[in-house]
């Protein structure tokens, strides 16, 4: 650092000079720049269009061209161990207000069936048990069937 400062304090004038010149050639290109752009605006114009289309078509042809993934979900039967002496917390099924329509919804979705199995084995159309497990989700105060499982395995109201 002293070195550097020794040797700018001796060629003050000579850095300065460097400076003032680099400057001066910058301004000089930028308005040079500047006239060419003026006079080749049309042409400036167009290239740029030109560039935008070219890359939108790469683009696009990269999105085509991109294998497709799937998805296989493989179900199967988990065995699961239920407590011998398992009870329903009944104190906390009032609280929540669940009908008893809702409290077996709520018991089949915690074994993991879907909606339409759901409906199969209640005997209900599907659009009543969607409504069923709307309002189960509004009851308990959750937004997902998990948080629903967890939520009432945890008040001990379902197996």
């Amino acid at each position: 650092m002293i070195f550097l400062k020794s040797v700018f304090l001796r060629s003050k004038h000579a850095v300065l000079y460097g400076l003032l010149m680099a400057v001066l050639i910058f301004v000089l290109k930028f308005l040079q720049w500047k006239f060419l752009i003026v006079d080749y605006f049309l042409d400036i114009y167009v290239g740029l269009i030109a560039i935008f289309f070219t890359v939108l078509g790469i683009w696009l042809a990269l999105q085509l061209a991109k294998p497709r993934i799937e998805t296989v979900v493989i179900k199967r039967e988990a065995a699961t161990l239920l407590p011998d002496h398992f009870s329903i917390n009944e104190a906390e099924l009032k609280k929540l207000n669940l009908t008893a329509r809702e409290h077996a919804v709520l018991e089949l979705l915690a074994k993991g069936y879907s909606n339409t199995e759901i409906a199969s084995h209640l005997f209900l159309s599907l659009s009543t048990v969607k409504t069923h497990v709307s309002n189960v989700f509004m009851k308990m105060d959750v937004k997902s069937r998990a948080q629903a499982i967890e939520k009432s395995k945890r008040l001990k109201i379902t197996p």
